[in-house]
């Protein structure tokens, strides 16, 4: 009987001390390992979930509606942003230890990488066929225009695009930029400046059917460059609004699929288009235009707002003619940064 009460007694403490490092393990955790008995592959199916939403919204944005409030757009306008949903879902994925988050969030890193990542490398070398071009909205509120002019002046560009102009800043503009720019034509409030000759000066008419007030924001000329003559427009489209009931742009809209007819009849081969459009190239208010002319391959150039640019709505777009690598330039007395691009002529 003793023997037999020391053996219980035994296996007694055995079994405590079995509970005893049960108890010791996490909260809900089991044989498996995972918190909530779940394993590495099966932790984090929210997070995992998030990220193949990202993916799926930089992939195919164009199938987020734009009606009634303009989702679509407002979020082509600023996705490239898209991709920090990335890192801020990184974070938690790595605590949690999760490798079916970690996984997932390849899906949002290649689908980025595929949009944006080829604006990241170097621009290539330039070329003998090449025109260097800068696009600015100078600000009717600029309380400098001699010193926004010679900012714009010292990348020397060959073609320099304003908007914005209203006297007597236009007047600064042109005594200014005279000694570089010996060419220049303006109407209503867009001009173009160049080192070349310009001819067949007109304004391009795309206003909106519901603006009654004077207003003249286009305007096409031909530049006769070394490389032969290049059809330019300068524009500068309706601004968009953020309301309570979405993105206001039907007038931007109108506005560049007036523009885009105008390229799309325009009888010489090589075009350039300079403006602020008030979008980004990926807002499919402007495929009137992306979808005829060509955008920067390379660099981002943030331009708006200067204080803390978060998007580019200062385009330089061409028709048979590659727009190479394109930059912002340093701040001036603008709301928005000026952009420099290299186009290649085909």
């Amino acid at each position: 009987m003793v023997a037999r009460a020391g053996a219980d007694s035994g296996a007694t403490s055995t079994v405590r001390a079995a509970l005893r490092r049960a108890g010791r393990r996490a909260p809900g955790a089991d044989a498996r390992g995972g918190a909530g008995g779940r394993s590495a592959w099966t932790r984090g199916r929210v997070l995992a979930a998030l990220a193949v939403l990202t993916a799926g919204l930089l992939v195919f944005h164009r199938a987020v509606p734009n009606s009634p409030i303009r989702l679509g757009s407002s979020l082509e306008s600023f996705l490239p942003w898209l991709g920090l949903v990335g890192v801020v879902l990184l974070g938690p994925a790595l605590l949690r230890r999760s490798a079916l988050a970690l996984v997932a969030l390849l899906l949002p890193v290649a689908a980025w990488t595929y949009l944006f990542g080829g604006l990241l490398l170097p621009g290539a070398t330039s070329g003998a066929r090449e025109l260097v071009v800068v696009q600015h909205n100078v600000s009717d509120e600029n309380t400098d225009p001699a010193g926004t002019a010679r900012t714009l002046a010292d990348a020397e560009p060959d073609l320099v695009a304003l908007e914005e102009l209203l006297p007597p800043a236009l007047a600064v503009y042109e005594k200014t930029l005279a000694p570089d720019y010996p060419y220049h034509a303006v109407r209503g409030t867009v001009g173009l400046w160049s080192k070349h000759p310009l001819t067949g000066t007109r304004p391009v008419d795309i206003k909106p059917r519901e603006i009654t007030e004077n207003w003249s924001r286009g305007l096409r000329t031909v530049v006769h460059t070394p490389h032969g003559e290049i059809a330019a427009y300068v524009a500068h489209l309706p601004s968009v609004r953020v309301r309570a009931s979405g993105l206001a742009s039907s007038w931007r809209d109108e506005s560049a699929g007036l523009l885009g007819e105008a390229v799309a009849a325009e009888k010489l081969r090589t075009v350039v288009l300079l403006g602020d459009l008030n979008s980004t190239v990926d807002d499919r208010g402007l495929a009137p235009l992306t979808s005829r002319m060509n955008v920067a391959e390379r660099g981002f150039a943030f331009s708006f707002p200067a204080a803390f640019p978060l998007a580019r709505i200062d385009q330089v777009m061409a028709r048979s003619g590659t727009v190479g690598h394109i930059r912002t330039l340093p701040a001036t007395g603008s709301d928005h940064l000026p952009v420099a691009a290299r186009i290649t002529l085909n």
